[in-house]
């Protein structure tokens, strides 16, 4: 017993002392006799000058703590800013006793006024970069090979924390602030009042989060919970519940869990965005929207639901809903194999005019020829992603408006692997018809290709052309089928290698703006025909026939036919799709009866050569004067040449040709 009682004796003198010595110690010990060495360890460490300029104070018992006050981390050589965090004060305090049975008991932790200031200067280069990479012999020494670092045995979980249990009194960060300065591009961003707050530390219950800022001004906060962690942080499920309040313009809510975040991390999460207006949302920042729209009225209400689930190897969206404007948008999506990805996803809109969010008119580029300024050198474009890429996707829409087209039922079927992506079907219905097809964009080469196939049946052509083009020149139902086929990916090398070819055919309709019978009856009376008729004239027709190819930008149109009740015409030529200008020569030949739209009988008649000419802004109809004083020219010498043998008034042939080649439409 009485070993015991001198055991007793001596420990308890032995913790007596101790306290003593942690209540003395601080007292007695000048701490500021060491700050110069504190500082010089904490500058080795990252690499650029540390200091505390104001008191560093030390307690032990019964609180371990410590705290500094007017604390700088200087920026790097080169910045005129020296700071780049400077702290007003920090304190922290922690139970020492309880530290014996690995319970962490945190007084408070506060940090007051900090400041950042993240800076990238015109070279781009920025303050935070090489931030812990200690300079001089010991920014040299060559840290151990890979295959020596100690390594976790594969399928053996993580140890557990070096400690049993946490618990936090107080945690605060106050009057925080943070400024960025890019002086590439002359922006500054700065969140000033920052305040972050931590209630119910601890393992074993939900930690209470509240955090507010203010961004430009604007203020900007989070609520919600996290937890319980467990007893061992990064394993097991943690439930979340966040809810951020931006601007008193938008709230975003996320809940769900994440489970084994240090090993295997997942998660399960809903998504929500209420309701928000993007523009205003913007004029809050005091920021213009990023991108200018026709309609004033556009974007002005935005939300999104959305569940989400996820692991390291798969990522699913489920159940998705975007509200943009009047549209509602259903999708869902996986992604897989990250580094190319594998990416699959279905999209639905029922309604939406895409010509609302497209830039206003004076945005755009003017008509006529566009110039496309060539490429710099190095600047090609890069299509490995895309080679890598795995992609099968489908989007419909129930009616879309675009460029001024109004469509309906679109169904298109997207896939994609190895750098060749197939459309396949495009379908949709529009103006009383359909249209249908197939095409394909080829990144495999580093020149891309693409080719598409259409068919179009029944499509009434001058309400989809006055919507899509603001032209109105052709009336009549359109059929035709189509098969092009362009190299590059800039405008006018696309325009250059453009090929293909097809047949458009028109049935019942008329050519608007133009009377070809007039310009051949005015030809045939030797009245006047320098232009074509007004805007009110027409040319109505039973059927317009255009077979084409199309080699490198230039189309070739041979025997198209138009068959009208007192005509039958055929047009040879070119349209240049580079230079966007008309060649064409129209010969018509008047029939001798009316049957009717059907008749196709061959008629005798005179041939009255009609030139389109000029740009696909502007064609021109004219009456092909020369030529047809050329063909009846002709036409009088072979007759000469058919007189009798003998006949001295006959000229030779060579003196005729001499003589045609004189007359002024050879000129």
């Amino acid at each position: 017993m009485k070993a015991v009682k001198w055991i007793a004796i001596i420990v308890g003198g032995l913790i007596t002392l101790v306290i003593v010595a942690l209540l003395v110690i601080p007292a007695v010990v000048d701490v500021e006799k060491y700050k110069p060495q504190i500082e010089q360890r904490v500058t080795d460490s990252l690499g650029r000058p540390f200091r505390v300029a104001g008191d560093m104070d030390l307690s032990l018992f019964p609180w371990a703590g410590v705290a500094l006050s007017d604390v700088h981390l200087a920026n790097p050589e080169g910045f005129e800013d020296k700071d780049f965090v400077n702290v007003k004060s920090f304190e922290v305090r922690v139970k020492l006793l309880p530290l014996i049975s690995r319970q962490v008991e945190v007084q408070k932790f506060i940090l007051d006024s900090p400041r950042i200031e993240l800076i990238k200067r015109e070279d781009g280069k920025g303050n935070w970069e090489g931030l812990g990479k200690p300079e001089g012999p010991q920014a040299e020494r060559p840290t151990a090979p890979e295959a020596e670092k100690p390594k976790q045995p594969e399928g053996e979980k993580p140890s557990r924390m070096p400690i049993e249990s946490l618990a936090v009194d107080e945690f605060v960060i106050k009057n925080g602030s943070v400024l960025w300065i890019d002086q590439t591009t002359g922006s500054r961003k700065e969140i000033r009042d920052f305040r972050l707050e931590l209630e119910d530390v601890s393992f074993d219950e939900k930690i209470e989060i509240e955090m507010s800022a203010e961004l430009d001004g604007a203020p900007v906060s989070l609520e919600g919970t996290v937890g319980p962690v467990g007893r061992v942080p990064g394993e097991g499920v943690v439930p979340i519940k966040i809810q951020v309040k931006a601007l008193k313009e938008m709230e975003v809510e996320l809940t769900g869990t994440i489970q084994d975040a240090a090993s295997n991390p997942a998660f399960e999460m809903d998504l929500a965005v209420s309701p928000f207006s993007p523009g205003k949302l913007m004029s809050a920042l005091g920021q213009p929207l990023p991108v200018a729209t026709t309609d004033s009225g556009a974007l002005n209400s935005l939300s999104l639901s959305m569940k989400m689930k996820g692991d390291k190897q798969k990522i699913n969206i489920i159940n998705g809903t975007i509200n943009l404007d009047d549209s509602k948008i259903l999708f869902s999506a996986t992604a897989k194999e990250f580094d190319k990805p594998d990416l699959a996803f279905e999209l639905n809109v029922d309604k939406i005019n895409a010509d609302r969010y497209l830039p206003p008119p004076g945005d755009e580029q003017p008509s006529g020829k566009e110039e496309t300024p060539p490429r710099e050198a190095g600047k090609e474009k890069d299509y490995e992603p895309l080679r890598r890429m795995v992609l099968d996707g489908k989007i419909t829409f129930g009616d879309l408006q675009v460029k001024g087209a109004n469509i309906q039922d679109v169904e298109m079927k997207v896939t994609g692997r190895d750098g060749l992506f197939r459309l396949d079907p495009l379908a949709m219905n529009m103006y009383q018809g359909s249209l249908a097809g197939n095409g394909a964009f080829d990144v495999r080469s580093e020149t891309p290709e693409s080719r598409v196939n259409l068919e179009i049946k029944g499509i009434e052509a001058n309400p989809l052309l006055q919507d899509l083009a603001q032209k109105d020149f052709i009336e009549g139902m359109l059929v035709a089928n189509l098969a092009i086929s362009m190299k590059g990916d800039e405008p006018q090398q696309v325009k250059e290698t453009l090929g293909g070819e097809g047949e458009l055919v028109f049935t019942d309709g008329a050519i608007k703006g133009v009377n070809l019978t007039a310009l051949v009856q005015k030809l045939k009376s030797a009245v006047g025909f320098a232009e074509a008729g007004e805007v009110s004239e027409r040319t109505d027709f039973s059927e317009l026939r255009v077979p084409f190819t199309i080699t490198n930008g230039v189309m070739q149109m041979q025997g198209a036919t138009m068959m009208t009740p007192l005509m039958r015409m055929e047009a040879t030529g070119k349209a240049d799709l580079v230079q966007e200008t008309l060649d064409f020569r129209v010969v018509p030949k008047l029939v001798a009866s009316l049957e009717g739209k059907g008749d196709t009988r061959e008629r005798i008649g005179v041939l009255v050569p009609i030139l389109v000419t000029g740009t696909f802004a502007s064609p021109k109809f004219m009456p092909d004067v020369k030529g047809v004083a050329k063909e009846q020219m002709e036409k009088k010498v072979e007759d000469l040449l058919k007189g009798e043998e003998g006949e001295k008034a006959i000229p030779s042939k060579e003196r005729i040709d001499d003589l045609l080649k004189k007359l002024p439409f050879n000129e």
